[in-house]
C-alpha cells in the first residue's frame, strides 16, 4: 500500500469515525448530559489534512435532547467530503451516528461525575466514495469529569467496533483541561491517543486547543485546532454554532403562530 493510499485511507477514516466520536469542540467527550427536556443543537463543520488529502464535514447538523434526568439521545447528520491530491474529490451524505449518554454517578465535592456514552454510526454514505465507511461502527466510552473552581478536567476512554475485511478495531483515551476565563468564554486543551483502525495503518496522538464563547444564553460559538504529535494528521479544525433551548423556545413559537 502506498503512503499516499495510506494517508487517504486514514484521512477517511477520521472523518467517519472519530470526527464524530467526539465531544465539541474536542475530540475527547465528556459525562454531562444535557439538562431535562433540554436540546442542544449544532451546525458545525470539522476538518482534517493528511499529507495532501483533505476530509471532513461541510456541514454536519448535531441534535442532542434530555428526555429524563441524567439521560441524554444524540444525532449527526452530515454532509462529507473527501478530497485525495491525487483523485477525484466526493461530495455527499455520510453515515449518521446515534448515541445515547447516560451519567449514572454525579459530581459532588469529593467525587467526579461518571457517564457512558455508547455511539452508533449507521452506514448511510457513499463507502466507494469515500463518504462512509460501509459498516456498522460502534464506540463504547467511559468518561469522568471534576470541576475545581474554575478549572475543570474530563476525559477518559473508549472501545471501537469496526468491522470490514482490512479494518480494526481501536480504543482511544484523552484527557481536556479547560478554564472558564470569564463568564461567557472558556479556553481549554486536550491530547489524545487513538490505535490504528486498519491493518497496515498506524496509531494516532494529538493536541487540540479550544475555546467555548457564549454570545447569549441561547448561542455559543464552539472552535477548535490541533495536529498530530506522532502520527498522520498534519492539521484538524473544528467550528460550530450552538443552538441551546427548551419548552419555553416551543410555546413562543406557537405564540408566534397563534398571533
Amino acid at each position: 500500500m502506498s503512503n499516499s493510499t495510506l494517508r487517504t485511507l486514514v484521512a477517511v477514516l477520521f472523518s467517519v469515525t472519530l470526527a464524530s466520536f467526539a465531544g465539541p469542540p474536542f475530540l475527547t467527550d465528556d459525562p454531562a448530559p444535557v439538562d431535562y427536556q433540554q436540546w442542544e443543537f449544532y451546525v458545525a463543520s470539522q476538518h482534517a489534512k493528511s499529507g495532501g488529502d483533505w476530509s471532513g464535514t461541510a456541514p454536519h447538523l448535531e441534535l442532542n435532547y434530555g428526555p429524563a434526568t441524567n439521560v441524554m439521545l444524540h444525532l449527526i447528520a452530515p454532509m462529507v467530503y473527501d478530497s485525495p491530491s491525487g483523485g477525484p474529490s466526493h461530495y455527499g451524505y455520510g453515515d449518521t451516528e446515534l448515541g445515547v449518554k447516560w451519567r449514572f454517578i454525579e459530581e459532588t465535592e469529593q467525587c467526579p461525575q461518571v457517564g457512558i456514552f455508547p455511539l452508533m454510526e449507521i452506514p448511510t454514505g457513499n463507502s466507494a466514495e469515500g463518504l462512509g465507511s460501509g459498516h456498522v461502527q460502534a464506540f463504547l466510552p467511559v468518561w469522568v469529569q471534576k470541576s475545581f473552581g474554575e478549572w475543570t478536567t474530563y476525559g477518559g476512554g473508549g472501545y471501537g467496533i469496526n468491522p470490514g475485511a482490512d479494518n480494526k478495531n481501536w480504543g482511544f483515551v484523552g484527557a481536556v483541561l479547560q478554564r472558564q476565563i470569564t463568564d461567557g468564554f472558556i479556553l481549554g486543551g486536550e491530547i489524545y491517543h487513538r490505535t490504528k483502525t486498519e491493518a497496515g495503518g498506524e496509531g494516532d496522538t494529538g493536541f487540540n486547543i479550544g475555546t467555548v464563547v457564549d454570545f447569549t444564553e441561547h448561542h455559543h460559538l464552539l472552535f477548535s485546532a490541533g495536529s498530530s504529535i506522532d502520527g498522520p494528521t498534519d492539521f484538524q479544525c473544528y467550528i460550530a454554532w450552538q443552538f441551546t433551548f427548551g419548552p419555553e423556545f416551543f410555546q413562543s413559537v406557537g405564540n408566534w403562530f397563534r398571533q
